[in-house]
């Protein structure tokens, strides 16, 4: 019995997904109709008909595994230790000190080539 309501659950999905796609279809073909409108009256369309297919794609199978991600992110997001100020400024200090040093280093091994070839030919 699962495994027949499972696949009804599943067409009814696509047929949700197809909702979705015709409604940012609308949206795209009424932003170019309507492109002579106020800009502010085309977005304010557009914001609506995005959170139209949204809240329809929420509904389906995939849209809720998706919010449930994301507020599973959510949650560990709240558990990184970020750095403090101070290690902040060092860590930068420090990657751009290196960055330079190898800038260094391969704009002298460029010029060492760049010598040695020119002595060869010439």
């Amino acid at each position: 019995m699962e495994s027949s309501s499972r696949q009804a659950s599943t067409r009814f999905d696509a047929v949700k997904w197809v909702v979705v796609v015709a409604v940012i279809a609308v949206g795209v073909a009424g932003n170019y109709y309507f492109g002579n409108e106020s800009l502010l009256y085309r977005t304010l369309a557009m914001v609506a008909l995005a959170l139209v297919a949204g809240f329809i794609a929420l509904q389906t199978d995939k849209g809720r595994r998706l919010a449930q991600l994301m507020k599973e992110a959510k949650v560990e997001i709240r558990k990184v230790v970020w750095p403090t100020r101070q290690e902040l400024l060092q860590t930068t200090a420090i990657v751009l000190a290196f960055v330079l040093l190898v800038a260094l280093l391969l704009w002298g091994m460029d010029s060492l080539v760049a010598w040695v070839v020119a002595s060869l030919i010439g």
